[in-house]
């Protein structure tokens, strides 16, 4: 720098009104100032970077509190003038090194990189036919069609995403909410990750602190363990709701197999005929490919009953191994409103239990806001009350002993207090007998 920057006392309103009229300036980065306008009647405030090549880019940023007092947008205080600086500058040099590794990055061409990546991965373990879309449809309809898709990735703030939460319609389920916030959040890192020599290192956080889920749904969720007998009722009223809508059993079944080894929904729709051991009266239950990166392999034994072997053989007799063990009719749309039965497949998406499920806990005479996910909370829940030890219950659920002790430590410590109380023996031969203290008379 040719010149040596003289410091003007910008930081009050009476060091301010000493100063003539002019433009003023004071550091407040090796490369930034933050200078002050004065005229007659009130400042503004002004940021000024170094380019390179001594040259200097300049912008104005609000006016000065020296009439009003500050409001935080439109007037400001030297803090406040201070942080929009360099809130500017950093931006600014955000768009630069954006343009210059080529066309910004949005939250639009972030969503559907995503989207395509996410989709050739199932493609690939299952096949076009098992396909799963829904969360493009999601992120399309709660997304991409609001202002929020066109907005650069490196421009993006946690008031951007905050607002886009707190618009989402108010009769979506709390589940609904969680799964889009989720699909989204990950469309966001995985952007933020395989462009990060664009964008600022905040990035991460703003998505982080932009898009916290809300506890308090958690936590219900967590809340939904059903006793034995409404775990029963479920079952119940799902062979009813299965024989009404002529599901053949394969409502049913599912139901069942969810209920009996509180694995997800995806684990059980990747089962195969092979996977029911009849004469070891288990289910060898695929582990889950959850997780970014994820290419586990292998299965869980899980044991069940008579009962659940007994209502699977209809799906296994006379089946090949490497059948799916669980399957659906799939309908196609014929003449107008007339659809007929085309070919049976496996279940593919949690979504296509929605409408039987409300059907079924309706039956059932639970409430309506019961979620399928009950009977896996539910199955840990009775792992834990057994006295099995907590890395088991893990293990066969497919999950990991911090976990369990995280969401379900209330039930670990019930199970304990019970086992504790049978470790309790008796520690006298026959009843100790209590024999009354006697006083001395005080003398008269």
């Amino acid at each position: 720098m040719a010149n040596v920057l003289k410091e003007a006392p910008l930081t009050t309103r009476s060091a301010r009104a000493k100063l003539s009229e002019g433009t003023h300036w004071r550091s407040i980065d090796p490369d930034t100032h933050l200078g002050y306008r004065k005229a007659p009647r009130g400042g503004r405030w002004l940021v000024r970077w170094y380019v390179g090549a001594q040259a200097y880019r300049q912008a104005t940023l609000a006016k000065a509190d020296d009439v009003f007092d500050a409001d935080g947008v439109e007037t400001l205080d030297f803090a406040q003038a201070s942080a929009a600086a360099r809130t500017h500058v950093s931006q600014v040099r955000a768009d630069v090194r954006a343009e210059t590794a080529g066309p910004p990055v949005s939250v639009r061409s972030a969503i559907e990189a995503y989207c395509d990546v996410r989709e050739a991965r199932e493609r690939a373990q299952r096949g076009e036919k098992g396909l799963k879309r829904d969360a493009r449809s999601r992120l399309a309809l709660y997304v991409l069609s609001t202002v929020l898709a066109d907005v650069p990735l490196h421009r993006l703030d946690e008031e951007a995403l905050q607002a886009w939460r707190n618009a989402l319609p108010a009769s979506l389920a709390a589940s609904s909410v969680r799964r889009l916030v989720n699909d989204f959040k990950a469309a966001l890192n995985t952007a933020a990750r395989t462009h990060r020599s664009r964008m600022p290192p905040e990035l991460a956080g703003v998505i982080r602190h932009g898009l916290s889920t809300d506890a308090p749904a958690r936590s219900e969720a967590r809340k939904q363990i059903l006793p034995d007998a409404d775990v029963r009722r479920i079952i119940t009223a799902a062979w009813e709701i299965d024989e009404a809508r002529g599901f053949e059993g394969d409502l049913a079944r599912l139901v069942l197999v969810l209920a009996a080894t509180g694995a997800r929904f995806s684990q059980v729709a990747g089962m195969f005929v092979s996977d029911v051991q009849a004469a070891e009266k288990r289910l060898m239950v695929p582990t889950s490919k959850k997780g970014r990166g994820t290419k586990r392999t292998g299965t869980i034994a899980v044991r069940v009953g008579e009962d659940v072997i007994e209502a699977l053989r209809p799906a296994t007799a006379g089946r090949k191994g490497p059948a799916p063990l669980l399957e659906r009719w799939r309908s196609i749309q014929v003449k107008g409103a007339t659809w007929e039965r085309d070919r049976r497949g496996p279940w593919v998406n949690a979504s296509e239990l929605t409408r039987p499920w409300a059907e079924i806990i309706k039956k059932a005479g639970l409430p309506t806001d019961t979620v399928p996910y009950a009977l896996r909370h539910s199955s840990i829940v009775r792992g834990l009350r057994a006295g099995l030890p907590v890395r088991l219950v893990a293990a066969l659920h497919d999950t990991s002993s911090a976990m369990i002790e995280a969401h379900y430590a209330a039930y670990i410590v019930d199970a304990l207090g019970e086992l504790a109380a049978m470790a309790v023996v008796p520690l006298t031969t026959s009843p100790a007998s209590v024999t009354a203290i006697s006083r001395p008379r005080k003398k008269t």
